[in-house]
């Protein structure tokens, strides 16, 4: 009888470092809101040196570190625009090398998986979208347009690579669109 009690308390015990283990785990994982909070407390004016490059480098780490859905959530709530533009020109080529491929993976894995029938309906609208949006002006300027190539280029580069066949059929007038708006002066 004792054998049995020492076991039940065994397995009890380790159920329980698992669930402190599982909890702690998932306390760690940023969500959007976490990283908002983490950007709102940052005052990027004060941070010099290397307390400015651990806050950057924390910072891609946990943009890095949301889920795809996530990731959405943060980008629609726009906060992380005020960040990035707090820093530097170089900082923020690098912040974009650290975590758009990271992003751009996640959206393509999710293109991927995506039914092929809802991707084409939102493939369709955001086509209307950009063509409704035509001649409002090509390509930034000055280190704007430097972003952007950048951006577009990780963006692609993760297409070309990432995307399945499929997905690249059916995101090819898009990319078109794009390339044509940008085009327009």
């Amino acid at each position: 009888m004792k054998f049995w009690l020492k076991t039940l308390a065994l397995v009890g015990a380790v159920w329980l470092v698992a669930a402190i283990v599982i909890h702690f785990a998932n306390a760690i994982q940023p969500t959007a809101a976490s990283v908002t909070a983490y950007e709102q407390r940052l005052d990027m004016a004060a941070l010099q040196g290397d307390a400015r490059a651990r806050a950057i480098a924390r910072m891609e780490k946990m943009v890095n570190g949301l889920t795809f859905d996530e990731r959405q959530e943060y980008n629609h709530e726009r906060t992380g625009r005020e960040f990035f533009f707090k820093l530097t020109p170089e900082e923020q080529i690098a912040y974009l090398d650290a975590t758009l491929p990271t992003g751009f993976k996640q959206m393509m894995d999710s293109f991927n998986k995506m039914d092929p029938a809802k991707r084409k309906q939102m493939v369709n609208d955001a086509l209307q979208r950009m063509k409704e949006h035509e001649g409002e002006g090509g390509m930034p300027q000055g280190q704007d347009a430097t972003i952007a190539q950048h951006v577009i280029d990780q963006g692609l580069k993760s297409f070309y690579s990432d995307a399945n066949p499929q997905v690249k059929l059916d995101l090819a007038p898009l990319i078109e669109q794009m390339q044509h708006n940008m085009e327009r002066p």
